[in-house]
């Protein structure tokens, strides 16, 4: 219901392995393969496990790819499924990384940061051309600096981006800025550090202080000074991707496993969601970042620029990454969510491991969690994914579930889709919700105080109270607010 908001099935599956350095092994490769658990399982029930290529069927996930950092190393990278018709996916194949464009594209602030060209505590009115964030009641006393952007502090308004179909017009980021595109004009909500509310907005005003100071495109800027320096040689930040790239990337697929229209999404907004690379690139990232922050010199940054982008701000979130454990289980990452593409980036920072999966679907995020799993458990580092959770099933009486049936309305408009609901029916002892956005059905189990899941897929609802006491409202996934608009 909600691939819409955030942002083939009877196909036979193919896994193409690729092996890197002659460091992975056949027998732990197939043992993470078979070793996938759901997030959540009913209490006393026994744990099932199933392959990669079982729960790609079942999330309707054409194609993913993998790539697992061990002891400072790219210890292995495989690829399994379709790319697209008649292509398999293999070490090149190209994603879209979603918002972990953001944590790439921060490198650029933290390189003209480090040159001298900007600071990070500067109004950035200061470096921007052309276009000025607008001045408000919010930035009389605080103005907005690249650090309250990098970190999400900023108090900018519009989370995400949408992307633009093959048929639709290309705004310019200036358009974007101004809110001539497909989403609402970038500006001040609160007093820049005041709180901490993520922005891709804030990104975008991020990559136009790049752009004015460096004289340059980011995507050129990022092909120019950072990708060589990271050894990346299969990224760019081309916006819409160019042609010669066409028949290395992945087709971005919906929830119900179909194709979207044209292949993929187009993104202006490059540094919030305009980055196209693959896990082994994203690996390379990772561990340059291990590397220096343990002292190598003569990379993308200095150690001392990296210590200061990987230390904790408002919400555990760094200069780019977002952060969380302590000590030596600290960890950065970040997660990703295209239309049509699902990933995330996850590696220690104090010891050499790291797991990155990208997956060309709108359902991949479960799918992700069981995979992360599975290499945790193989490899021991048990607080880099979630343990399963267990919940008692409590079941409602049908009368009770009739009350809650009817049509909902979520609480925003959404860019690109404008009024965005779902229906609620039941079907036995169950909810079902059905979003006709992208044709998606969800069979949900009460599990106690109004709050409703569907096992299998790990999303659910919890009803709320009006003040007669009747559950005319509810929220998904304890995030988006809908009310109910008909019986």
């Amino acid at each position: 219901m909600t691939n819409s908001l955030k942002n083939w099935f009877c196909i036979i599956l193919m896994a193409i392995p690729f092996f890197l350095h002659g460091q992975s092994t056949d027998e732990e490769i197939q043992l993470i393969e078979k070793g996938l658990t759901p997030s959540v399982r009913v209490m006393n029930s026994p744990e099932k496990k199933f392959s990669i290529s079982e729960r790609m069927e079942y999330y309707k996930v054409p194609g993913l790819s993998i790539a697992v950092i061990k002891d400072g190393k790219l210890h292995w990278a495989q690829g399994y499924g379709i790319a697209q018709e008649g292509i398999n996916v293999n070490e090149n194949t190209l994603f879209q990384a979603g918002s972990i464009s953001k944590p790439l594209a921060a490198l650029a602030a933290l390189h003209l940061y480090q040159e001298g060209k900007v600071d990070l505590d500067t109004d950035v009115n200061n470096y921007l051309q052309g276009w000025k964030f607008p001045e408000s009641e919010f930035t009389k006393e605080q103005k907005l600096t690249l650090r309250h952007l990098l970190t999400h502090t900023g108090g900018t308004t519009v989370h995400g981006f949408p992307g633009y179909s093959q048929k639709d017009k290309f705004p310019t980021i200036t358009e974007v800025l101004e809110g001539k595109g497909n989403t609402d004009a970038i500006k001040s909500y609160a007093t820049p550090g005041e709180n901490w509310k993520y922005s891709g907005g804030g990104y975008t005003i991020m990559e136009k202080v790049v752009e004015d100071v460096s004289g340059m495109p980011l995507e050129e800027y990022m092909a120019k000074h950072i990708f060589p320096k990271l050894d990346m040689n299969n990224s760019t930040y081309s916006q819409p991707l160019l042609e010669k790239y066409h028949a290395q990337a992945s087709a971005a697929y919906k929830g119900d496993g179909t194709v979207y229209e044209g292949r993929w999404h187009n993104y202006p907004e490059q540094a919030a969601a305009g980055l196209w690379t693959t896990p082994t690139d994203l690996a390379k990232y990772c561990l340059a970042m291990q590397e220096i922050y343990k002292g190598k010199k003569g990379s993308v940054l200095s150690p001392q620029t990296v210590k200061e982008m990987l230390s904790k701000h408002k919400n555990d979130w760094g200069l780019g990454p977002s952060l969380n454990g302590e000590g030596d289980n600290m960890k950065f990452g970040h997660g990703g969510k295209n239309a049509g593409f699902t990933n995330n980036m996850a590696a220690y920072i104090h010891k050499g491991h790291g797991v990155i999966v990208m997956t060309s679907a709108d359902r991949g995020g479960s799918l992700i969690s069981e995979i992360t799993r599975s290499i945790a458990n193989q490899y021991g580092w048990e607080d880099l994914a979630q343990k399963p959770k267990e919940v008692e099933l409590k079941p409602l009486k049908k009368s009770e579930l009739k009350k809650l049936v009817g049509k909902y309305l979520y609480n925003e408009q959404v860019p690109g889709i404008g009024n965005y609901y779902t229906t609620i029916s039941v079907k036995g002892n169950k909810l079902i919700a059905h979003d006709p956005q992208d044709n998606t059905t969800y069979s949900l189990d009460h599990i106690g105080e109004m709050k409703f899941l569907d096992i299998g897929e790990e999303e659910g609802l919890q009803f709320e109270k009006d003040k007669e006491g009747n559950f005319k409202s509810f929220k998904w996934n304890g995030r988006f607010h809908f009310d109910k608009i008909e019986e």
